[in-house]
């Protein structure tokens, strides 16, 4: 008999990945200003860090070097001593309104760090013309990006049994989506304001605690064809069961900086008032990179009054390594903060007295 007449029972499979390590660092540069005039070839560099077994740090050049003066250049350099490695990495400038990455530069295959060549990078990342001004440069401040892969040792063969089946993502965010955007078996509704909201019970109650006692709690009333929501802009709870039913931030494009701040603000009251423990981490998240001296007093003040931790921290830190004090005391959010949240002033200074100690 022919093998091509016999029938195949298994079809077998393998490939090839190579082991790596992916990682981020968020370098930032305050006080630009002063950091400029070092001189081609000098450098300001980041603090060390550890990916794939490896130590890494950021280099900025604002004086950019020798053949390359009027652009700032941006290097990755491995502080320690090993073996050569292969990298992939891309370097992003950060828009200081939007958080967003606006220039990006990235190489295409992989370079090789070794100890005599221990540094890779970008000697014409960005004109400094372009860079000293919005949205780069805020307060007198850059953030600067760079993700990486470090490639470790040799490919490992893997072997499998091929089905033969493409299985397509899941699209259940998707479908929840549209099935808000229809309103197709909405079974209650919410009054805000002037406006009406209708959603699904069931998918409230399963993602917040607080929707699900008061939808299928002893206490809920039956009769009751509408939930009035008080203290609360239309805008808001939209935007609020846009992350319940699609679990991501809505877009606030049309929105300037100074509103779309506001908005996450109100985002993080509601998610708190409904116990929406992602959400709230993801607005802290955007607002301690959004931090400057005219909010940072308001903000520190909505992150105590809500339990936000990690933000509360983050405000702290900002306001005891300010260089602008008077500006800072000067603001609208400082003279709120004295009056809501008294006892804060003595979390700054305890941090500024650990803070001096360490040093």
């Amino acid at each position: 008999m022919e093998t091509s007449q016999c029938p195949i029972e298994t079809t077998t499979g393998s490939r090839c990945a190579p082991a790596t390590a992916r990682g981020r660092h968020v370098f930032e540069i305050a006080g630009y200003s002063l950091h400029k005039g070092l001189g081609a070839g000098k450098f300001i560099q980041s603090v060390t860090f550890t990916v794939g077994g490896h130590d890494w740090c950021i280099r900025f050049y604002p004086d950019g070097v020798e053949e390359s003066k009027d652009y700032v250049a941006v290097f990755l350099d491995r502080i320690s001593n090993n073996a050569e490695v292969r990298v992939l990495y891309e370097f992003r400038q950060l828009n200081l309104e939007t958080m967003a990455p606006e220039v990006a530069m990235r190489v295409k295959n992989p370079s090789v760090f070794s100890n005599l060549q221990p540094g890779r990078g970008f000697r014409k990342f960005m004109e400094r013309s372009e860079l000293e001004g919005l949205p780069f440069l805020r307060d007198d401040r850059l953030l600067l990006e760079c993700d990486f892969i470090v490639i470790l040792g040799a490919p490992v063969p893997e072997s499998s049994t091929m089905c033969g089946v493409q299985v397509p993502p899941s699209d259940l965010v998707d479908n929840l989506g549209e099935l808000l955007e229809s309103e197709e078996g909405a079974d209650v509704t919410f009054k805000v304001e002037d406006q009406m909201f209708r959603a699904h019970k069931i998918v409230l109650a399963v993602r917040s605690p607080v929707f699900k006692a008061e939808l299928y709690g002893p206490m809920r009333n039956k009769r009751r064809r509408s939930i009035t929501v008080e203290d609360m802009q239309p805008a808001v709870f939209k935007a609020l069961l846009h992350f319940i039913y699609k679990d991501l931030m809505p877009v606030m494009d049309n929105l300037d900086e100074d509103e779309s701040k506001d908005m996450v603000k109100h985002l993080l009251v509601a998610a708190d008032r409904y116990a929406m423990e992602r959400m709230k981490l993801i607005c802290e998240d955007i607002l301690c990179k959004r931090l400057d001296v005219e909010s940072v007093a308001a903000t520190l003040a909505l992150a105590d009054q809500h339990h936000c931790s990690k933000l509360k921290d983050a405000c702290i830190e900002f306001i005891n390594s300010c260089t602008r004090m008077d500006d800072l005391v000067a603001s609208q959010g400082y003279e709120h903060l004295k009056r809501a949240c008294p006892t804060i002033f003595m979390d700054i200074w305890e941090r500024s007295v650990k803070s001096r100690i360490m040093q």
